[in-house]
């Protein structure tokens, strides 16, 4: 069984190339829940349902965000009549939130409702998210403090940062079952997601780093950079004015002692030595997801 930490895009198709691989092992993925929100009464869930929905074959690959064949009457009509809608919610895409925003009044916890969602769907990796308590990850900027999704949707990820803060981490609990596949996993896989507002909200509840720390020699990190960009997101852009070097090494040095072998794009092979250097076992071989043969190649690297 192996285990991948997990934020949005990059993580689903990463993901999707894992079980796609000869004799996938099962596979469970700790989920990001820093990006989600509570929006016309609703809970939204962007990490969660984007993996869910590219694992089921259901996700708009156009956008790396909702369901292919959408429609948008919903979000129309509130526009008409002078909502909210910013923030687009297509008519298929509302049925997962009104499920789950049942389920949670009901009672039940994220963990519960994640997997109701993936066997509804006949999805057959574990959707563990990393906490069942709130979760908010929060941007300063010249704008001022923005939510994520104000930072990433509203203002298309368009505007300087200069802090991230995850608002509730300190006192989060991981959910046992998040915590359980990061200690029974043979191998731990971190995503090619972006590493400080997909990766490092999982890491900043409380246990997480420290259970992933002690696995170290089971850890194969995949890098979001590829010859200094970002092909999907502002994670280039963030460690940048962040203060990070914009490459593999600079993500590297972001995770520092969690991480026993690196997978490089081969983009990036002139870096290699330098993460040698650092102590790290690294593979080089195509990170660049979207062809079955790159998808391929990728799965056998971090499995291998």
């Amino acid at each position: 069984m192996i285990t991948v930490l997990s934020g949005g895009v990059g993580a689903a198709r990463l993901l999707r190339a894992l079980r796609a691989a000869p004799d996938a092992p099962a596979t469970r993925a700790v989920v990001n829940v820093g990006d989600d929100l509570v929006l016309h009464g609703l809970t939204i869930c962007p990490d969660l349902d984007t993996i869910l929905y590219t694992l089921a074959g259901l996700n708009n690959d156009a956008t790396g965000w909702g369901l292919t064949g959408e429609t948008w009457r919903v979000m129309s009509e509130l526009e008409a009549l002078g909502g909210e809608s910013w923030f687009r919610l297509g008519d298929r895409d509302l049925a997962t939130h009104l499920y789950r925003s049942q389920r949670l009044a009901d009672g039940a916890t994220k963990t519960t409702v994640s997997a109701e969602l993936a066997r509804s769907l006949g999805v057959d990796v574990e959707l563990l998210p990393v906490t069942d308590d709130p979760l908010s990850t929060v941007f300063e900027t010249a704008r001022g403090r923005l939510s994520f999704q104000e930072y990433f949707v509203r203002h298309h990820h368009d505007v300087v940062v200069s802090g991230v803060e995850v608002v509730g981490a300190p006192s989060a609990r991981p959910s046992p079952a998040a915590l359980s596949a990061i200690h029974d996993a043979e191998r731990i896989v971190i995503a090619p997601s972006n590493p400080i507002i997909s990766i490092d909200p999982i890491l900043q509840v409380p246990g997480v780093a420290d259970a992933v720390r002690r696995r170290r020699a089971d850890v194969v990190a995949v890098s979001p950079i590829i010859d200094g960009v970002a092909l999907k997101g502002p994670a280039d852009r963030l460690l940048g004015e962040l203060g990070h070097e914009v490459s593999c090494v600079g993500v590297a040095d972001f995770y520092g002692d969690l991480v026993g072998t690196w997978v490089i794009d081969e983009a990036d092979a002139r870096y290699e030595a330098a993460l040698r250097e650092r102590g790290y076992r690294v593979r080089v071989t195509t990170t660049i997801m979207g062809r079955a043969d790159h998808d391929a190649a990728l799965a056998a690297a971090v499995l291998s």
